[in-house]
């Protein structure tokens, strides 16, 4: 199913379609997707991770990652992801209320992982796009690995996409984003080194399926064009014929 034009609806309504996608991703992952040891949970987290809530995270010292094969995941160096771009960087309203994903271990229930999909909210002032900002570094910084996914266009706050955006948070070089695909999902491994893994797309195409990390090396492929199709089943029909009046 072709990715539609979220900004001919209001906030409310992607909302209500953002919490659809949200469960439906976490029923995949949930249902086998996830290797043993592993368990997700949709959390409701601030802009800012520092928060004794969340980063109970890996604060102290960052766990130690198991080394080889993770059974029922695939591995950079074999299977590694179709993307547009991989970049390694040497490291030198509505929004408040959606959830995000956490992918946590459960010998400890440290995070070693987070889904978030984004919302207008999210670049709507420049406040709400610190908020995101501060939010996706400070999981990098912790050694949690992250999945972004934008399927609204850029804005004056994040021309480039919001890759372009954290990226101009991390690291010292400008990404630029084309011209024809302008919708982003982003996979990065967390730590003092951070790998970067960008696909683009454009409304009418259908949303890329991208790698979440479990470890630096290990990752399970997150079916995000398949759980928009469920969600999309959820949509009421009022906002349906609006999005596909629009396609």
């Amino acid at each position: 199913m072709p990715v539609h034009d979220w900004t001919r609806v209001s906030d409310a309504a992607f909302h209500d379609f953002h919490y659809s996608w949200v469960l439906e991703i976490k029923r995949a992952l949930t249902r086998g997707l996830l290797p043993k040891g592993y368990y997700v949970m949709a959390e409701q987290i601030g802009g800012d991770l520092g928060t004794p809530d969340v980063l109970t995270l890996q604060a102290a010292a960052p766990a130690v990652e198991p080394e080889g094969h993770l059974a029922g995941t695939a591995t950079l160096t074999e299977t590694p992801p179709l993307v547009h771009a991989r970049t390694t960087i040497e490291r030198d309203h509505y929004a408040r209320l959606q959830r995000t994903l956490v992918v946590r271990h459960s010998s400890d229930d440290r995070i070693v992982a987070m889904i978030e999909i984004l919302s207008r909210g999210n670049k709507s002032s420049r406040h709400a796009m610190r908020s995101s900002l501060d939010k996706a570094v400070a999981a990098l910084d912790s050694g949690v690995h992250l999945l972004l996914v934008d399927v609204h266009p850029p804005g004056p706050r994040d021309p480039h996409g919001i890759h372009g955006a954290l990226l101009g948070e991390i690291g010292t070089e400008e990404y630029v984003l084309g011209s024809d695909r302008r919708l982003t999902v982003a996979a990065y491994t967390g730590g003092v080194v951070v790998d970067a893994f960008v696909a683009h797309f454009a409304v009418g195409e259908p949303v890329p399926q991208m790698p979440l990390f479990l470890t630096r090396e290990n990752y399970v492929q997150v079916p995000l064009e398949q759980s928009y199709v469920s969600a999309w089943e959820d949509v009421p029909r009022r906002y349906q014929e609006v999005l596909l009046a629009a396609s």
